[in-house]
C-alpha cells in the first residue's frame, strides 16, 4: 500500500480519515449502497481502522487494485452486497 511521507502529511492523513469515516456513515445510513474512495496515499494508516469502524456498522472494506501504484482505492459496501 502506498505511504507518502512529507510537512503536509499529517494533514493529508486527518483529511483522508475523515472522507474514509464520511463514507462508512453515508453507507450505514443507507444514503448509498457502496462507496468507491480512489487515490488514498495514507491507505498503511487508514485501511485497518476504517475496517473496524465498517465492521461495527455491519459493512465491509476492500482495498481495490490500482493501474499506476500510487496510492490505494477502497470500496465500502454492506456485507450482504
Amino acid at each position: 500500500m502506498g505511504r507518502t511521507t512529507s510537512p503536509s502529511g499529517p494533514r493529508v492523513l486527518r483529511h483522508e480519515s475523515q472522507i474514509v469515516r464520511d463514507a462508512i456513515a453515508l453507507v450505514a445510513s443507507g444514503g448509498a449502497s457502496r462507496v468507491v474512495i480512489a487515490g488514498l496515499r495514507f491507505a498503511d494508516d487508514v485501511v485497518d481502522p476504517a475496517r473496524v469502524a465498517a465492521a461495527g456498522a455491519g459493512l465491509r472494506v476492500r482495498t481495490l487494485a490500482r493501474a499506476s501504484g500510487d496510492g490505494v482505492d477502497l470500496s465500502i459496501d454492506a456485507v450482504g452486497e
